[in-house]
């Protein structure tokens, strides 16, 4: 066993989570670790230690991997959990065997799967709760399942006892034990000194020589130890993931509670199933959310907002009265109260916009900062830019911010215009009140209430084009 060194100097406490994630999950396909798999816009180990951390403080949890890893480590390492590498993966079983040393101190173990993201805390409390009430060695949280085929079967001592006679796999099923709808969920709560009394007898003989945690409740009823079983309200929070299509419907049912969650605070969301909603994202009540609109990550949006069709927000922040038209993407930016974006815009990371600021068609802004009231409306790039309060920026206008090796910025300052199509050169700074010129392009400051104009002089040639039409004529054949 290899244990990392958070777990050095732990304090024994009465209860332990222990979250298996060390499996490959090869009917996945798919070359990155089971539970780093996105739904709901996090890894599958995220939910499962959010929900963990309801029931002991994060350094009383412990993951078990294995299988990349390093890449879970990495993945879960900002949570505060231990680790406890199996670097064998040779079963469930096994994984509290590597787990001894670390987690023996303790009175009570709860064991989590790391690919079941839909398990609720209340239902995490319930285990922990009737399981040290009852005393038992071994509680199994089973589910009530419509198609209970290929689950192992909970064969209670009668209907009504939590005392359980044997987990039966659906190859041992014998007659009459297929209409069993009661499944076993894989997770379990532990009596420590019973679980490491006897989970040196667990064996491997089976198809995959591996060894089984589930065989430990037949193991502790011969020995004369109390297994009991205690239901889930629903059967879909005990659901893991073991196929893409698996993995597909659990990020469903994630974002349709997210959805649900939102209107129930007040958020109009039309079309909720045409929606992609973050776990984490917050809502202002009286906000509007039109068809096919994506809130991803960390994004926070305040109320009276109005975010219009197919447009993407991840990890920004907006304010009260915010309207985002059609066709918008943001990303960690913040726009302020009152501001008005797009269509087609697209803020870039840094983007600040300011209180009443408008940011309109096919602008794109990136570490840019637009003060209260300042405008970019048409058909503008502004790249590490500071725009004054209540500044116009014309169509077109180009902030050249890098000059192949390093980035420079660009200072517009108050009440100032920008004609369009102009290139401000950074770095460059335009004062308060200034006016350039349409067509300019800006290389030198221009001081405060001044006017820049940097093109060239325009020459017309009167009756140019009609000498030009009779020459093509008679140059042809």
């Amino acid at each position: 066993m290899n244990v990392s060194k958070t777990e050095t100097g732990k304090r024994a406490a009465g209860l332990a989570v222990v979250i298996l994630a060390a499996g490959k999950g090869t009917r996945l396909k798919s070359r990155r670790p089971k539970v780093l798999h996105n739904v709901g816009g996090r890894p599958l180990i995220h939910h499962v230690i959010a929900t963990a951390a309801t029931a002991v403080a994060p350094e009383d949890i412990y993951v078990v991997v294995g299988h990349e890893a390093e890449r879970v480590r990495a993945a879960a390492a900002s949570t505060g959990v231990r680790f406890i590498e199996q670097a064998e993966q040779r079963g469930t079983g096994h994984a509290l065997q590597c787990a001894r040393s670390a987690i023996a101190d303790y009175e009570n173990l709860l064991v989590l799967s790391g690919d079941v993201p839909l398990i609720r805390p209340e239902t995490i409390g319930d285990l922990a709760r009737f399981h040290r009430d009852e005393r038992a060695a071994m509680t199994i949280l089973t589910a009530e399942a419509a198609d209970p085929t290929g689950y192992g079967r909970i064969v209670r001592r009668s209907e009504s006892s939590p005392e359980v006679e044997a987990i039966v796999e659906q190859k041992a099923l014998k007659p009459g034990q297929e209409k069993i709808r009661e499944i076993n969920s894989g997770i379990y709560a532990f009596r420590t000194a019973p679980l490491f009394e006897h989970l040196g007898k667990l064996n491997d003989d089976n198809a995959h020589r591996e060894l089984y945690l589930t065989d430990m409740a037949a193991i502790l009823r011969a020995a004369g130890d109390r297994v009991l079983a205690v239901r889930a309200a629903n059967a879909s929070e005990v659901m893991g993931a073991n196929t893409i299509a698996e993995l597909v419907a659990l990020d469903s049912s994630l974002r349709a509670a997210a959805a649900a969650r939102l209107m129930a605070q007040g958020v109009t969301i039309y079309r909720p199933e045409t929606c992609t909603f973050d776990a984490g994202v917050e809502i202002g009540p009286d906000t509007i959310i039109e068809p096919f609109v994506q809130l991803l990550g960390a994004t926070r949006i305040g109320s009276d907002c109005l975010i219009r069709s197919y447009t993407v927000i991840e990890d920004s922040t907006l304010g009260n009265e915010v309207v985002v038209r059609q066709g918008c993407a943001i990303e960690e930016s913040a726009v302020e109260d009152g501001a008005r974006i797009g269509p087609f815009a697209h803020l870039r990371p840094g983007s600040e916009i300011g209180v009443d600021a408008h940011v309109g068609n096919f602008v794109e802004t990136k570490k840019a900062r637009l003060g209260r009231g300042a405008k970019a409306n048409h058909l503008t790039y502004l790249g590490d830019a500071e725009i004054g309060e209540g500044s116009n920026i014309g169509a077109g206008v180009i902030t050249c911010n890098y000059d192949g090796v390093n980035k420079h910025r660009t200072h517009v300052g108050k009440a100032s215009f920008v004609g369009s199509d102009c290139t401000l050169v950074a770095p460059v700074s335009v004062g308060d009140g200034a006016y350039v010129g349409a067509g300019s392009c800006i290389t030198k400051d221009v001081p405060d209430d001044a006017l820049a104009v940097s093109r060239a002089r325009q020459t017309t040639y009167h009756k140019w084009a009609v000498a030009r039409r009779r020459l093509e004529k008679d140059s042809k054949p």
